[in-house]
């Protein structure tokens, strides 16, 4: 039987400072929950809105895989092995951090905002070369369908982590419904509500609330609005 856990979008986390306005899913900064601390090697879904012109100074990073799936706007990025580098909707950066890394972000407009999806992932493998992956999609081609933007798989579509996870988009037009069929026996699946309405499991999931759910083979979707969703798919227990 499905073991199922649900996040309303008004359970998350959340800190405006001004320039930077952050719902967190799992505990972040100064947001703790001793229940909400991560779902299996998934550790961080945050929810970023960047005003013009602002951004995330110079930090720090190690044995982190950081997955950024803008939404809304640009950001700049710029990083201590040299990259520079512009992220737009329709993009996916990665970032396997490694030995450690420096990165800094912002948005480099100052007439509208950024949203971005910044997801933290527990690698599979510590102290890995620092390495930086950006690409670009057709989002037509998650229309009524998957669209697969990561896997363990450096050959295969979208990018690729140190990690058995597998991450979804897909955007849906009220009525379509979608079948997820677990790619590796053991992992769990987080459903993440980007816009709109979907039924999942018996549970209605409006904007940006996310599903848990471990203990399943597939899992039924369908769109009760239009709807656009990720799905991220993920080891339950860290396998280093």
């Amino acid at each position: 039987m499905k073991n199922i856990t649900l996040h309303r979008a008004n359970t998350r986390g959340h800190a405006n400072h001004g320039w930077l306005n952050a719902h967190h899913t799992f505990s972040f900064a100064s947001y703790f929950d001793p229940n909400r601390v991560q779902f299996g090697v998934l550790r961080v879904l945050n929810d970023d809105i960047v005003a013009p012109g602002m951004g995330f100074g110079t930090h720090p990073h190690d044995n982190m895989e950081i997955i950024t799936i803008p939404l809304e706007g640009d950001l700049a990025h710029k990083d201590s092995m040299g990259n520079t580098e512009i992220i737009k909707f329709g993009d996916v950066q990665v970032m396997s951090a490694g030995t450690g890394i420096q990165h800094s972000e912002f948005n480099p407009n100052h007439d509208r905002r950024t949203n971005l999806l910044q997801i933290w992932v527990f690698p599979n493998q510590q102290n890995v070369t620092p390495r930086y992956q950006q690409i670009s999609l057709n989002t037509e081609d998650r229309k009524n369908k998957f669209q697969q933007i990561l896997s363990p798989n450096p050959d295969d579509d979208g990018v690729w982590i140190h990690q058995d996870a597998w991450f979804n988009m897909a955007n849906l037009e009220e009525g379509a419904n979608l079948t997820y069929n677990q790619k590796k026996q053991g992992n769990g699946l987080y459903i993440f509500v980007i816009k709109g309405k979907v039924l999942v499991e018996g549970y209605e999931l409006e904007l940006r609330d996310g599903l848990a759910i471990t203990d399943f083979t597939a899992v039924a979707i369908k769109a009760t609005a239009n709807a656009e969703i990720l799905l991220m798919e993920i080891p339950m227990i860290n396998n280093d």
